[in-house]
C-alpha cells in the first residue's frame, strides 16, 4: 500500500499562481510514476501531468507551458507548479502514486490522494 498527503489547493485570482504538493509513503516500487489528475464538475476525471521514477514527463495539452511537474525522489514527493491559471482550471485536483511491476510498463498498481480543491475565480 502506498499513503499520499496533498496539500496546496485554494483560491486564485485568473493569472494567478499554485503550487500542489504530494507526499507518498510506504511500499514504493523503484518502477513508478506520479502525477496530477483533475476533476471538474461533470466530468470525467482527466490526466493532467505525470512524472516517472526516470523523470520523463507528460502533460495534458491544456497545461502545456502554464504547468510544471516535478519530484523530489529522496522525499517521494511531487509538485504541481501551475501558472496562468484560469477559470477552467478549476477542479478538484487527485494527486497519483503508479507502483510498476516490471520494466514491461504494462502492469501497475494506482493510488490516489484524498483531493485538494483549486478555484480560479475573481
Amino acid at each position: 500500500q502506498v499513503q499520499l498527503v496533498e496539500s496546496g489547493g485554494g483560491l486564485v485570482q485568473p493569472g494567478g499562481s499554485l503550487r500542489l504538493s504530494c507526499a507518498a509513503s510506504g511500499s514504493i516500487f523503484s518502477i513508478n510514476a506520479m502525477g496530477w489528475y483533475r476533476q471538474a464538475p461533470g466530468k470525467q476525471r482527466e490526466l493532467v501531468a505525470r512524472i516517472t521514477s526516470r523523470s520523463s514527463t507528460n502533460y495534458a495539452d491544456s497545461v502545456k507551458g502554464r504547468f510544471t511537474i516535478s519530484r523530489d525522489n529522496a522525499k517521494n514527493t511531487v509538485y504541481l507548479q501551475m501558472n496562468s491559471l484560469q477559470p477552467e482550471d478549476t477542479a478538484v485536483y487527485y494527486c497519483n502514486f503508479r507502483n510498476y511491476r516490471d520494466y514491461t510498463y504494462t502492469r501497475w498498481d494506482d493510488y490516489w490522494g484524498q483531493g485538494t480543491q483549486v478555484t480560479v475565480s475573481s
